[in-house]
């Protein structure tokens, strides 16, 4: 009888499992030291170290060679920095563990609390080992052989101790890749191991920083040292710091003397998350200094950016990290972080340029794709979906404009994004400054006005709710399981589609010789010399909106652009006067 491993050897003429060893995640270049890789069928075993490669890669990586990984960000960049010609197939075991588990409980969710030392991350290669019931070495080996890898082997023996450890990575990933093999999808798992590698390109281009800027307020520690004046030019029109405390009962009298209204816990308590603060800054503009400075005291770890010497904020970027498959990267490694103030510091070198492409309306206008609701698609296709929409709900004439109307397109654009997430007549009725019956019927005239959505919507909930699991075209799967909240399940589909897009997206740009150096949210940050970015911005926008028609049948996203030229810098508006501010100071 044929097994799964005799139906990929029909496909593929060579079958490589292969790991490497290199210094990583320190900003800088990638720094390789050795591989190990193993053809399973022949049981031919590759051992090199770096220099013994020569530019040649160590196998065929044609498109009738598989290369199976365990999260190979780490091996293409090891073949990135060796400038070794890339393999054409990949199929990635990290991201089909990641996929296959969603929202499922594994053996190492179920182990008692251990000593940091022993404790197991649940989507590691440990972990994958642990649910297969399959022998690898322990929690405290490996992150001894991480701290070698990151200083460096100086030593015959502890390049052996590389190679040997190099080694057991292989023996564990082969036997995943074994246990897995019979409900691994591989058409749909190529396509993710494709993304995989094109992400490790973006991740080794990283963004460029004013460096001048950057070691003043690192570094130097200038920031720590104007925290005190910052604290005092920032608060002075709210009064709710003590020293360097944010104080809870101050907030709480200073709204009260204002009259607004804040969200509460349950037991009366006001919620102060960042999450909530930047919904409610959009009620309280004038808020937002205020939350950019909590942000910056609370959150902010400024020495933990991951600068490199060349000036290069390089930071793993977490591929396929959520629930839905979006990346998630380190917000404390990386520049575009939670605080939008700090992007400033990215500024192009001499003679480059930088842009920022990302999609307009991309949930409001998946819902409509998925579901096909012609109202939804022509309200999108409009230009500004917002805007119809509050033509359709009666808030303004049919001849009103974004800035004729523009409090009452707030409301309603507040109304349509709140409904992407579940948003309920309480949460609205607080980020709007409205009764709740206002809420109340906004939340019911866009069900009424998007009928069909709202029905394919139901739909989705209630069919995975019947079968146990909610998957996208690319067959990422979302696992309910019995404590599942439904509006995770009538997200899921519009944000999975949107990380499903961008994902394609980067592949077809970096596949065809476009520079982009991130990824975040629904936006692709690009490089190129001053005179070549404005062709590199068409020709990505172009792949963006082939990615949306490939995702959603034919429905094409609009995107939009900003280019950055020598000598300016890239600057979130919404930062625009905290910058300002701290660049004051320092």
């Amino acid at each position: 009888m044929e097994t799964p491993l005799d139906q990929l050897y029909r496909i593929f003429d060579q079958v490589w499992v292969l790991d490497t060893e290199l210094k990583l995640g320190d900003g800088n270049p990638a720094v390789p030291y050795c591989l190990v890789a193993r053809e399973i069928r022949s049981r031919v075993t590759i051992r090199k170290w770096w220099d013994e490669l020569e530019g040649r890669p160590p196998f065929d990586t044609g498109p009738r060679t598989l290369v199976v990984t365990w999260f190979g960000l780490a091996e293409w960049e090891f073949f990135d920095a060796l400038g070794l010609p890339k393999w054409q197939r990949h199929l990635d075991l990290y991201a089909e563990y990641k996929n296959r588990f969603n929202c499922r409980a594994t053996i190492v969710d179920q182990k008692p609390n251990l000593k940091k030392e022993q404790k197991i991350k649940r989507n590691s290669l440990i972990g994958a080992c642990v649910q297969f019931g399959i022998k690898t070495i322990g929690v405290a080996v490996k992150e001894e052989m991480r701290a070698l890898a990151q200083r460096g082997p100086g030593t015959s023996a502890e390049k052996q101790a590389l190679f040997s450890y190099c080694e057991t990575d292989v023996d564990a990933t082969e036997q995943v890749f074994l246990a897995m093999l019979p409900e691994i999808d591989v058409p749909r798992a190529l396509l993710r191991g494709r993304e995989m590698a094109d992400m490790a390109s973006v991740g080794a281009a990283g963004l460029p920083i004013d460096v001048s800027i950057y070691t003043k307020l690192v570094p130097d520690g200038g920031f720590d040292r104007i925290t005190l004046d910052l604290i005092t030019r920032v608060d002075a029109q709210f009064g709710v710091f003590e020293g360097t405390t944010f104080r809870r009962e101050l907030f709480e009298r200073l709204l009260a003397k204002l009259r607004r209204p804040w969200p509460r816990y349950p037991d009366g308590q006001l919620i102060l998350t960042d999450t909530t603060f930047r919904d409610m800054c959009l009620r309280y503009p004038d808020f937002e200094a205020l939350r950019q400075l909590r942000n910056a005291l609370s959150k902010m770890r400024l020495k933990a950016l991951t600068v490199g010497r060349d000036g290069r904020n390089r930071y793993n970027p977490s591929p396929f990290a959520t629930k839905t498959g979006r990346n998630a990267p380190s917000s404390s490694k990386s520049v575009l972080g939670p605080s939008t103030w700090l992007r400033g510091l990215i500024k192009p070198e001499e003679g480059q340029a930088v842009a920022m492409i990302d999609y307009v309306s991309e949930e409001f206008a998946i819902g409509a794709a998925l579901s096909g609701d012609e109202a939804m698609k022509a309200a999108y296709e409009s230009g500004d979906p917002y805007l119809e929409f509050a033509k359709l709900a009666g808030l303004v004439p049919p001849d009103a404009t974004k800035e004729s109307h523009k409090p009452q397109r707030d409301i309603s654009k507040t109304c349509v994004l709140g409904v992407g997430f579940g948003m309920e007549e309480q949460t609205l009725s607080l980020r709007i400054g409205k009764h709740v019956l206002v809420a109340r019927s906004l939340l019911q005239q866009h069900r009424e006005i998007f009928s069909t959505f709202w029905a394919w919507s139901d739909n989705q909930v209630w069919n995975a709710m019947l079968t146990g699991v909610a998957r996208t075209c690319f067959g990422w799967e979302y696992h309910v399981t019995p404590d599942v909240n439904p509006r995770s399940l009538r997200n899921f589909p519009l944000q999975a589609a949107a990380a499903e897009i961008l994902k394609l997206a980067v592949s077809l740009g970096v596949e065809n010789n476009v520079k982009i150096i991130a990824m975040l949210h629904d936006a692709v940050w690009l490089e190129a010399a001053s005179g070549q970015i404005d062709s590199d911005v068409e020709k990505m926008c172009r792949f963006m909106a082939e990615a949306s028609a490939i995702v959603l049948d034919g429905f094409v996203l609009r995107t939009e652009a900003t280019i950055v030229r020598y000598p300016d810098r890239y600057m979130d508006e919404r930062g625009r006067p905290f910058w300002n501010l701290v660049m004051s100071l320092l």
